[in-house]
């Protein structure tokens, strides 16, 4: 007996003694992922020939040039070019916005190079005919249109005033997203009156109806661009910023390309029951059940996916700009995946990364107060994470409110958008990290990111399957609600950052060369 014993406690010290070997292992490991990763490639002046640096323009702006560009984004903001729903705009703002950026652009509108197109009769398309055409041509898009702005809660008297205030420019647009409009023709008109001829053609295009779908602005231009057979080396969009103090345990500001976008599902909730006197009520009205059903949809969210979309990689490549041990856990998510998706879902902004979220946005219901309501109508908007399809939200709805008394019509749906490449070799890629470099130095990394809006983009795969979204801009916590929100602004500084970076990225589109394939993202 005793030699049993012995024998046993012989087998349980062996097995601990596997068991803290396998524990250093694993603590060795984690520690190496976390401390001898390499960070992406962030570009430099090494990647220009010296030839190419002589060449270049310095984005540096006169005070006459910084008065100009401020002057001229403010009058755009003062143009009400709102767009309340798809066929309810303000065409009369809209018209007015062709003969003002003729006027305040002349050196663009004059250059013999330069091709202007007024598409679906308020958005503008911008052909600009490079001096090598062996060279693939990319694409610059914004949009025109804002949505609406009343004067109520705002620091401002009106939100149409471009009113400056310690240092910002206040107004509907000047984040979303007539500074990217006025930012890029601002750009190019100031590299023209430098006798800039670019080698690379490119494209801008202006749509004029981004905020109701895009499909009279951004759609006919697309088809005007197919018919024509022109095929993109990369598209940018507006979409995500450049973060400081919003990622919990990251110092620095990080700047995210929006690599993708989540699909999108409007779905028309309703019940119908017969009316009747409210004496006698029956055991259940249509908004009682509607309400029921909504409620469990709010109760029982869409199912948590971090880690099976592009949103890994994001934190991945940041990881090196975590604070301890955050750092350690990011560079390990193979190990603490399910425990940063639990982490994230607690915040909205970051809940909406890593599942499809879910939001109630209108409801209908009763006729007088002593009518039993003859039906209620809800409408709910789901933004679909990149792991799902339109189908599999749809089917898990159903489940979910599991009741046939519940009638539900699906309107504007669209799966995830297609996954852009990302890797060091990619050209647009190698572009936009050099601009931020040169204009951002205070920038930690640049990493892909996920747009949870749409923009006009997402019309654009027919042209390229490299598709961006990115708007040069400081984002702080303070903003976020600011979007689509009251006292939405932009610094006087920020601005001006924001033309020299597409200053810069003219002429790097110019420079870089492709040098491999692009790699997809799901085929790393």
């Amino acid at each position: 007996m005793a030699a049993g014993r012995s024998r046993v406690r012989g087998a349980l010290w062996l097995a601990g003694l596997g068991l803290c070997a396998s524990g250093v292992v694993l603590t060795i490991v984690v520690l190496a992922r976390a401390y001898h990763r390499e960070p992406p490639a962030r570009g430099g002046r090494g990647l220009w020939a010296r030839s190419e640096q002589a060449r270049r323009l310095q984005p540096t702006f006169s005070p006459e040039e910084r008065q100009e560009l401020k002057e001229l984004l403010q009058g755009a903001i003062r143009l009400q070019t709102v767009s309340f729903a798809p066929d309810d705009q303000n065409v009369t703002a809209l018209a007015e916005f062709e003969p003002y950026i003729r006027k305040a652009f002349p050196a663009v509108f004059s250059a013999a190079f330069i091709q202007h197109e007024v598409i679906g009769e308020y958005s503008h398309l911008f052909s600009i005919k490079g001096s090598n055409p062996q060279l693939q041509p990319y694409m610059l898009i914004a949009h025109i249109d804002v949505v609406p702005a009343s004067p109520e809660g705002w620091d401002v008297n009106d939100p149409f005033s471009a009113e400056e205030r310690d240092g910002f420019i206040y107004g509907r647009g000047t984040l979303d997203n007539k500074n990217s409009v006025m930012g890029i023709l601002q750009a190019l008109e100031f590299l023209l009156r430098r006798n800039y001829r670019p080698q690379r053609s490119f494209y801008i295009g202006l749509g004029h109806d981004e905020e109701v779908g895009g499909k009279n602005g951004a759609k006919k231009i697309v088809a005007e661009l197919e018919s024509r057979g022109v095929q993109l080396s990369f598209l940018l969009d507006e979409g995500s910023f450049i973060y400081e103090g919003i990622i919990t345990g990251i110092e620095k500001p990080v700047a995210l390309i929006g690599i993708t976008e989540k699909g999108a599902i409007t779905a028309n909730f309703t019940v119908k029951l017969a009316p009747g006197h409210s004496s006698a009520p029956p055991k259940r009205t249509s908004i009682g059940i509607l309400s029921e059903a909504l409620a469990k949809l709010e109760q029982n969210p869409m199912p948590n996916l971090f880690g099976h979309g592009p949103e890994i990689i994001m934190f991945e490549q940041l990881a090196p700009e975590f604070s301890f041990p955050l750092n350690i856990i990011m560079a390990n998510l193979w190990l603490f995946g399910p425990l940063v998706g639990r982490f994230l879902e607690r915040q909205p902004a970051t809940n909406a990364l890593v599942r499809t979220t879910t939001a109630i946005t209108m409801f209908h219901a009763g006729v007088k107060s002593n009518v039993i309501p003859p039906s209620a109508n809800a409408t709910v908007n789901f933004r679909i994470h990149s792991a799902q399809t339109v189908d599999q939200v749809l089917e898990i709805i159903d489940e979910t409110i599991d009741d046939k008394r519940v009638e539900i019509e699906t309107g504007d749906a669209f799966d995830p958008l297609p996954i852009s490449p990302w890797d060091d070799q990619t050209f647009g890629v190698q572009v936009f990290r050099q601009a931020i470099l040169d204009v951002f130095p205070d920038v930690g990394s640049t990493a892909p990111g996920i747009c949870v809006g749409n923009t006009d983009s997402r019309h654009y795969g027919s042209l390229t399957d490299a598709i961006y979204r990115f708007n040069p801009v400081i984002f702080g916590a303070s903003d976020l609600p600011r979007f689509h929100g009251l006292n939405e602004r932009i610094s006087i500084e920020g601005y001006e950052r924001q033309v020299k970076f597409l200053f810069e990225l003219i002429q790097n589109s110019d420079f870089h060369q492709p040098v491999e394939p692009h790699i997809k993202l799901h085929e790393l």
